[in-house]
């Protein structure tokens, strides 16, 4: 089992974590409503996923 002769250095340590931020998931535009929703989801408006209706969405009172 290796065992380290020398302390890592706090520079290398963040180029080592610098890859481990959190992204902003891609969106796309609804082509039934027209909302922003995540890729290969379900739209939360409408309900539509790839041209099929998925949820079916009660009206709003």
């Amino acid at each position: 089992m290796a065992h380290p002769k020398r302390r890592q250095s706090k520079m290398r340590q963040g180029k080592r974590r610098s890859h481990d931020h959190a992204k902003m998931p891609t969106l796309a535009k609804c082509p039934n409503c027209g909302a922003w929703h995540i890729y290969h989801t379900v739209c939360p408006e409408c309900g539509y996923y790839r041209g099929k209706l998925a949820i079916v969405k009660e009206a709003a009172l």
